[in-house]
């Protein structure tokens, strides 16, 4: 799904770049202009909201416009198109535009979380929870090509379970919408992202039987990327903004969860404070956000052992041409 419609979106997309005002002209007030589009606005990404929060963007003189593209081939859309300078999703979207041969691909830059973010939820409580627990089950789980779902699939298959014959998963949900529809009574399990995850449980609607962050081990989930050319244009704005979010990825390095969700809590205004604490403490204990944003080439070769795995990659892309680690290198320093 998500190669079709970027495929749909590419030409005019590229065409749309060329009319788009130069990005990295400063304000008035001395700020570069960047437009960021984000996946989804969700508390996982909690490093990238304490560096706009505490005023590190500011400091590293960027006028940050933060736009959440609800999925990322919305978001990557937004980014081929020049609607937005830097994406925020899953860095499988830079490998499946750079597969349909865009000339001025967009190129990670920075990591920001190491393991998934999502949580198996059940109708019923589950005190010891195994994976084949959901052979001949329900599951409403995420659109295919994206990382929550080929990541749910991989664990899957890890687990000596086939998705495709052992279980029946509801993949027409839009993406957002799976929490909602459990509540309404679909499917007996859902995957789902923070807040959700928590929201079923206080609702009494579910219960979290399972991070997917834990049993799937370290992978490439979310980073940041910006098309070659922009990048060829700005480096210095796109050295400073790795450079906001390096303060960010120290600050939830040395401070409590309780005081990195009160930093956090004007980004998720419809969430109290307790729950955001919650949520921080249940990211951070199983390891979510890298110290430093550096992706590493051994990361981005598991990323495309996930995409083989899950049939959405058919070739190998080059590690040179997806990522540059000069960046995150030098704000780590």
């Amino acid at each position: 799904m998500t190669k079709k419609i970027l495929c749909l979106f590419l030409a005019a997309a590229l065409v749309a770049a060329s009319l788009c005002a130069c990005a990295g002209q400063e304000n008035a007030d001395g700020g570069t202009p960047v437009v960021l589009n984000e996946v989804a606005h969700s508390i996982f990404y909690a490093p990238m909201y304490v560096a706009i929060e505490e005023g590190y963007f500011a400091e590293e003189g960027i006028d940050l416009k933060l736009v959440t593209g609800f999925g990322a081939d919305k978001t990557m859309t937004a980014l081929l198109s020049g609607e937005a300078d830097i994406g925020f999703m899953g860095s499988e979207s830079t490998i499946y535009t750079y597969k349909e041969g865009a000339s001025d691909y967009a190129v990670n830059f920075a990591q920001l979380t190491q393991r998934a973010g999502n949580f198996l939820v059940s109708r019923e409580p589950i005190d010891d929870f195994h994976w084949d627990m959901l052979i001949g089950r329900e599951v409403l789980g995420g659109r295919a090509g994206g990382m929550p779902e080929m990541v749910f699939e991989f664990i899957l298959k890890k687990n000596g379970i086939d998705p495709a014959a052992d279980l029946s998963i509801d993949q027409s949900i839009d993406f957002g919408a799976t929490a909602a529809a459990f509540s309404g009574g679909q499917g007996e399990f859902t995957v789902e992202f923070e807040p959700h995850a928590t929201s079923l449980e206080e609702k009494g609607d579910g219960y979290v039987v399972a991070s997917l962050g834990e049993d799937s081990g370290y992978v490439p989930y979310t980073a940041f990327s910006a098309r070659k050319s922009y990048i060829a244009a700005h480096p210095e704005v796109i050295q400073s903004f790795t450079d906001a979010l390096q303060k960010g990825m120290d600050y939830v390095q040395s401070h409590t969860p309780a005081e990195i969700a009160e930093v956090i809590a004007p980004q998720f205004a419809e969430t109290d404070l307790e729950t955001i604490t919650t949520i921080v403490d249940r990211y951070a204990s199983q390891d979510t956000w890298k110290s430093d944003l550096i992706f590493e080439e051994d990361s981005f070769d598991l990323l495309q052992n996930i995409l083989e795995e899950a049939g959405e990659l058919d070739g190998r892309v080059p590690y040179a041409d997806l990522v540059d680690t000069a960046y995150a290198q030098r704000a780590a320093h």
